[in-house]
C-alpha cells in the first residue's frame, strides 16, 4: 500500500511516473474516454477546509475511471474533535478504497496515513499541498517539454504551496527561486531539504527578499494568495506587507519573453495577482486548473487501481 502525503516522499522516477500516467490518462480521456479501471472502486474525500478545485478535480477523476466518490463536510466529522483521527481512518477504511484528506494539520494527515487500512492522499494541509504540485509540474512539462534546466520562480508567501513546488521542481531537475517578505520565508527545515533534493539533482535553490531578482530570466513564475485559510487574523497585516510581491506587468517583465505565469488558485484579484498578467497571453492558470483533473487521476490510477 502506498500513500501520497508529500513530493518529498518520492524520487524523481516516482514522480515521472505518476507524470507520465497523469499524460497518459489525459491522452486517452481527450481521445474519448477513459478506460474504468477504478470500476467498484469508492474514494472517501475528507473536507475540513473548502474547495472547488480538489474536490470536482478529485470526484470527476474517480467518475471518469469509473469509480466513485463520497464526499464528507467538515460539519458530519469535526475531525479529532468529535471522533480521533485514529478512529476515523481505522472507521472510513473500512468502508472505501482510498482516503483524500484537505485538512489544516498536516499531523491529521500523517495519522489518517498511520491508521488507515488503504491508500490516503493528501489534498493539502498547512505543511504542503502536494496534489497541486504535481499538476504545476505537469502543467510545466506539458508546455516546455521538460522541466530540466529550467527556472521556476516563487513570488509571495513562503506557504505550504512554495514548500510543495519547490520540492516537485528540483527533483525533477530545475532550479528554483523564491523571492518572500522578511519574517514570511520558508521554514529553515524546509527550506534545508529543498536544497539537499536540489544538490542530488544538480540544481539550486535561491532565496531573496527582491522579487524583481528572482524572477529575472525566469521560465516559470508563480505566485499564490496572501493570506491562506487559516491566517485570517493575520489578513490587513499582510495587506500592508505583501505589495511590493505582486506579480503585476512590471515585475513580469523580469522574466524571460516565454515565460509562462501559474497560480494554484484561488486568486485574489488585484492582490497578489493583477488581471492583466491572470488574463494575459503568458497566463497558464485556467490550463493549469483543467490539469488538476488529470494530475489526480494519475495519482488515483497509481494507488487505487
Amino acid at each position: 500500500m502506498q500513500h501520497f502525503l508529500s513530493i518529498a516522499d518520492f524520487s524523481r522516477d516516482e514522480l515521472w511516473n505518476f507524470l507520465q500516467k497523469a499524460k497518459s490518462l489525459k491522452d486517452e480521456f481527450k481521445a474519448g474516454g477513459n478506460q474504468p479501471i477504478l470500476q467498484g472502486k469508492i474514494l472517501g474525500m475528507v473536507f475540513q477546509k473548502p474547495s472547488l478545485r480538489t474536490r470536482v478535480s478529485f470526484e470527476v477523476g474517480m467518475l471518469h475511471l469509473g469509480g466513485e466518490a463520497l464526499y464528507i463536510s467538515p460539519a458530519e466529522i469535526h475531525l479529532g474533535i468529535r471522533e480521533s483521527v485514529p478512529d476515523v481512518a481505522r472507521v472510513l477504511s473500512g468502508y472505501v478504497d482510498g482516503i483524500m484528506a484537505r485538512v489544516f494539520s498536516h499531523d491529521h494527515v500523517l495519522q489518517l496515513a498511520q491508521y488507515s487500512h488503504v491508500p490516503v492522499i493528501n489534498g493539502l494541509s498547512d505543511y504542503n499541498h502536494p496534489c497541486q504540485a504535481l499538476t504545476d509540474v505537469f502543467t510545466i512539462w506539458e508546455y516546455f517539454g521538460r522541466v530540466d534546466g529550467l527556472k521556476v520562480a516563487y513570488v509571495g508567501d513562503g506557504n505550504n504551496m512554495a514548500n510543495s513546488l519547490m520540492t516537485a521542481v528540483v527533483k525533477l531537475g530545475g532550479h528554483f527561486s523564491l523571492a518572500t517578505p522578511e519574517g514570511y520565508e520558508l521554514s529553515p527545515e524546509v527550506l534545508r531539504d529543498g536544497q539537499k533534493f536540489a544538490a542530488e539533482s544538480g540544481v539550486t535553490v535561491t532565496t531573496t527578499y527582491d522579487p524583481v531578482e528572482a524572477v529575472d530570466e525566469a521560465d516559470v513564475v508563480y505566485t499564490d494568495v496572501w493570506t491562506s485559510m487559516g491566517q485570517e487574523a493575520e489578513a490587513a497585516r499582510r495587506l500592508e506587507v505583501f505589495p511590493p510581491y505582486q506579480l503585476n506587468a512590471a515585475l513580469l517583465a523580469n522574466a524571460k519573453s516565454s515565460a509562462i505565469v501559474l497560480h494554484c488558485l484561488p486568486a485574489h484579484r488585484g492582490e497578489e495577482i493583477t488581471d492583466e498578467v491572470a488574463d494575459g497571453p503568458q497566463s497558464l492558470i485556467f490550463q493549469q486548473a483543467e490539469n488538476r483533473l488529470h494530475a489526480q487521476k494519475g495519482i488515483l490510477a497509481l494507488l487505487l487501481a
